[in-house]
């Protein structure tokens, strides 16, 4: 008999694992089947079937024992089920009302190995295709990468990052990525996997990605995929790797992405600027004002993507309203929603000021510092605009925007 489950044949493996495991899910909420159930295709009909070819199935992995002992527990507990049923009594209602229990706890159980199964299977599918280069099925690979990624996305689990370890899952990925030779989207695929990793457990491989090339290529990649990735590592790591991106004299390559012609490189540059001057310590602040920051933000902000939120309301305090709390929430909100529209047609409104505040509120500097940097802020904004009124209303906004 040919084996359902053969590593030959890894889609179809998934799928009828897949299968199986919203099974044993939907038998944990519905646990108390009726005969009609078991001859149909029920949730527990399939984990029933999967139960009588266990001794075909299983014991060809050792690894896989739980799993055929929680299904023979399974079967055990619907046939003690099935005999209670048409039985009045206050036993008969006990012993039903411990089977159904029972039930939810081993589907529990089934749908946890099954799960532990699905990781094998895909990581070791995963690992054999990065191994085969040159790429025989970009498509096929990218799918992988995004089943992990979306796998380490649920959270934490032991059992998967052992996995990933033993695997050297991270130091496959980190070639490609940094391989220029590899097509764009499967260097970007890698890129989107490892920052997966890196939150999945930063404990685990922070040290990795500072020590290797990935944070580099990113900046080198110099797409919207590797520069959201790198946003995303700037919030997980924080300080270190800005000290990492300034310490590899990445910063002036990230602040010339403002002055990119696609649009969305811009947004996202400017997001990953916001989250520098959030965690940057000084050396970082010192290298983007260097790379003349300041007037790229004007500039980007006389644009019509554009503007000021100054006349919202956004910097200031706003005495004149209502003072009262349901009303004040009331506007509060309606502002904000008024904002966030603002800002999605606009995402360079205010930039100077929203720049000033991440470094006022931010954890990288020490409090004169960010008075000091307020100070050479202002100097700037006043050199790089071409009026009286844009000065006024840029100084007013970083004025307004952070404490004094």
């Amino acid at each position: 008999m040919e084996d359902p489950l053969s590593k030959d044949d890894s889609p179809r493996v998934l799928k009828v694992l897949e299968a199986l495991k919203q099974a044993s899910h939907q038998l944990q909420a519905h646990p108390n089947p009726n005969s009609d159930e078991l001859n149909s295709s029920s949730p527990i009909k399939a984990l029933l079937e999967l139960q009588t070819e266990s001794d075909t199935i299983l014991s060809k992995d050792p690894k896989l024992s739980a799993l055929s002992q929680h299904l023979f527990d399974l079967k055990a507990l619907v046939e003690t089920l099935q005999e209670t049923r048409g039985r009045y009594g206050l036993k008969s209602f006990l012993a039903r009302r411990v089977s159904t229990h029972s039930i939810s706890r081993v589907a529990g159980s089934i749908e946890s190995e099954i799960q532990a199964w699905i990781d094998r299977e895909s990581i070791d599918t995963l690992t054999r295709v990065l191994r085969e280069q040159p790429f025989n099925n970009e498509d096929e690979l990218i799918k992988l990468l995004t089943q992990l990624e979306d796998r380490v996305s649920q959270g934490f689990n032991r059992e998967l990052q052992d996995l990933v370890l033993k695997s050297k899952l991270f130091s496959l990925l980190e070639p490609i990525l940094c391989n220029p030779n590899c097509s764009k989207r499967v260097r970007e695929s890698c890129a989107s996997a490892i920052g997966a990793l890196i939150r999945f457990n930063k404990d685990v491989f922070v040290g990795q990605a500072l020590m290797g090339p990935t944070i580099g290529s990113l900046v080198t990649m110099a797409s919207p995929a590797s520069i959201r990735v790198l946003c995303s590592l700037i919030r997980s790591i924080k300080s270190p790797l800005v000290d990492e991106i300034e310490s590899n004299g990445e910063i002036p390559k990230i602040i010339s992405f403002l002055t990119f012609q696609d649009l969305e490189m811009r947004v996202l540059a400017m997001d990953c600027v916001v989250e520098i001057g959030f965690f940057g310590r000084k050396e970082a602040i010192e290298a983007m004002l260097r790379e003349g920051l300041i007037k790229k933000l004007v500039e980007l902000q006389r644009t019509e993507l554009g503007g000021d939120l100054i006349d919202m309301g956004r910097y200031g305090n706003n005495d004149g309203e209502e003072n009262e709390g349901v009303r004040v929430d009331v506007v509060e909100g309606k502002r904000e929603s008024t904002q966030r529209r603002f800002l999605e047609r606009h995402p360079f409104a205010s930039c100077v000021a929203r720049f000033a505040v991440q470094l006022e509120v931010g954890e990288g500097l020490r409090q004169r510092e960010r008075r000091a940097f307020k100070q050479e802020i202002l100097v700037r904004v006043r050199e790089a605009c071409v009026s009286d009124a844009e000065a006024a209303t840029i100084v007013a906004e970083v004025l307004w925007g952070s404490s004094p």
